[in-house]
């Protein structure tokens, strides 16, 4: 067991200790590149991560893979871009170029010897592809006229044909750049002024040009809405005079009649009177005029609303007037009616009320309304109170002697 326990923690101590001496980390934005003193360089680069380095044997060296940046951005000093131009003005280049390690060649580099590092602390790949980039943006960039250089176009231009030129020139350098970024362009302050008036000349002839563009794209605007609107005008008399059309002919109507009589009906009498042809070619007409299909043209289209309102209007007249008579009659016929009734009754009545049961009837009524004092006095030549000869009482009410 002492045994077997010893062999555990020595194998435990190798497995911890042999990766940490036989192994080395590529970190983010190098390769590596592995070299042997038995095999030479390795034909491959290690991306980041874990790679196999056995101590003694092997050796991996890192070279950046991600974009180094050369910039020549300070005009007061001797790193700016200094660039004659072809009308032989000096100017001085604010420009950029991002380059990097052209992937899967850095291997490339180290069998070169390009990967050693020069006394400012650079690789000898960097310090090569600086004095390349000078070279070939001098070359390349000489081309342009000082006015080329504020045209956008050209000096775009120019950048791309340089940039395709840098990458000749890099490629054996096992290198590539990105592009090529011109920012900005100073010139002597003297000649500044003059490509500042030219430009500015040049700025106004296209505000010129602008303008008078503008002035032709109004013109032919106004034009238009001169145009629309008489069109506008010229459509909107023609709809007019259909719609008063219209409107003549829904409430005139199609049928011709004489100013001289204009009495209701005499549309409808000349209606009837037309004859099949005059008839058909009164709804030819009619269809025409308001658009729809001849089948559906019958006589309310063609009497008119007038016409139908002028009868409507006189047949109710004639028949308010007819039922107004009716009315009067019936009303005094009742009346007299009434009358005989009322007379008849009365003398019935009268007759009634004078016989004996009559007058009886009227004395009972008034006798029913004779209210006596509450004290009477008794005073009678008599002897017998008036009161109590009711035969004789019952007479006077009566009128009868018997």
């Amino acid at each position: 067991m002492n045994r077997l326990a010893k062999i555990l923690v020595l194998a435990a101590f190798a497995l911890f200790l042999v990766p940490t001496c036989t192994l080395t980390t590529v970190p983010l934005g190098y390769v590596g590149v592995r070299s042997s003193n038995m095999s030479g360089v390795l034909q491959e680069d290690l991306g980041p991560g874990w790679h196999l380095d056995v101590p003694t044997l092997h050796r991996t060296t890192l070279l950046p893979s991600s974009y180094q940046f050369l910039d020549y951005i300070d005009a007061e000093s001797s790193e700016a871009l200094l660039i004659r131009t072809r009308d032989n003005n000096n100017v001085r280049v604010d420009v950029t170029v991002p380059y990097r390690v052209i992937p899967g060649q850095g291997h490339k580099i180290m069998i070169e010897g390009n990967h050693v590092h020069t006394g400012d602390g650079r690789y000898r790949f960097q310090r090569l592809a600086e004095d390349t980039t000078v070279s070939v943006l001098r070359e390349e960039l000489a081309v342009m006229t000082s006015a080329d250089f504020y045209n956008t176009e050209t000096r775009l231009t120019v950048a791309t044909e340089t940039l395709a030129r840098l990458n000749e020139s890099l490629e054996p350098l096992h290198l590539e750049a990105e592009t090529v970024l011109i920012r900005s362009v100073t010139f002597r302050p003297e000649y500044e002024e003059q490509l500042q008036a030219i430009q500015l000349n040049e700025q106004n002839k296209l505000l010129d040009g602008a303008r008078e563009r503008v002035a032709k794209q109004q013109q032919l605007l106004d034009n238009y809405e001169l145009e629309t609107n008489a069109k506008v005008a010229s459509l909107e008399q023609k709809w007019n005079k259909m719609q008063a059309e219209l409107e003549r002919a829904y409430q005139i109507g199609f049928i011709n009649l004489d100013a001289d009589d204009p009495s209701p009906g005499r549309a409808r009498e000349a209606l009837a009177a037309l004859t099949e042809e005059e008839l058909a070619t009164a709804r030819e007409k009619a269809s025409e005029m308001l658009g729809i299909d001849k089948e559906k043209v019958d006589d309310p289209y063609l009497l008119g609303i007038q016409s139908i309102t002028a009868q409507s209007l006189a047949y109710r007249q004639k028949v308010t007037a007819e039922a107004d008579g009716i009315s009067n009659r019936l009303k005094a016929e009742g009346a007299a009616e009434v009358a005989a009734v009322r007379g008849d009754y009365e003398s019935k009545l009268n007759a009634l009320l004078g016989s004996p049961a009559g007058r009886a009837y009227v004395a009972w009524k008034a006798a029913d309304n004779i209210t006596f004092a509450s004290t009477l006095t008794f005073q009678s030549d008599e002897g017998i109170p008036s009161v109590l000869q009711l035969r004789k009482f019952a007479q006077q009410f009566i009128g009868g002697g018997k």
